[in-house]
């Protein structure tokens, strides 16, 4: 079994329930098991151009399963996820209804055409780092260091939202 970090985000819709569905359908996939989840936030949509307030607030949460799966299947099982949720790919960092994106695989790097893990700007984004420190406080970006320090460097512009974490009852991490 591998650790998977995957960051997840919606901008439109019930963002919301739209993680939640998506959180419920990560788990349900064959050969993945979920550990911890956190809990959502909300931040500024971030566009090519950079942060923008005229667009709709993003949602974020970022949960941590165990797979069976290697890291290209769980990529392309996450595509399907969200092309369920109606997701499109018009815009490059568009407005989007579900982001689903594999920022940790144990502590492999990997560089491919369509994959690059670590995610190379989650440690540039509270909103993947916050919601990581939260599912597990003791996490660390390889390559990057221990996800609080980063947070703390970076600073956390996220808000939290009021809801439950995205599984129901979190594992202890070991």
């Amino acid at each position: 079994m591998s650790r998977a970090v995957i960051a997840l985000g919606a901008n439109l819709g019930d963002r919301g329930s739209t993680l939640r569905a998506a959180a419920a359908a990560i788990a349900a996939l064959p050969g993945v098991r979920p550990v911890a989840s956190s809990r959502e936030v909300e931040s500024v949509a971030l566009t090519l151009d950079g942060p923008d307030t005229t667009k709709p607030r993003y949602r974020n949460a970022v949960v941590v399963v165990d797979t069976e799966l290697e890291p290209q299947e769980l990529l392309d099982a996450l595509h399907g996820i969200e092309d369920t949720h109606g997701r499109t790919r018009e815009v490059r960092w568009g407005d989007r209804t579900l982001d689903l994106d594999l920022v940790a695989y144990d502590d492999l790097t990997i560089g491919t055409t369509t994959l690059t893990v670590p995610h190379p700007r989650a440690g540039e984004r509270a909103f993947v780092l916050a919601p990581w420190a939260d599912a597990d406080p003791d996490a660390v970006l390889p390559g990057a260091g221990p996800v609080a320090d980063l947070l703390a460097a970076l600073g956390d512009d996220t808000e939290r939202v009021d809801e439950p974490r995205l599984f129901d009852e979190p594992e202890a991490l070991p």
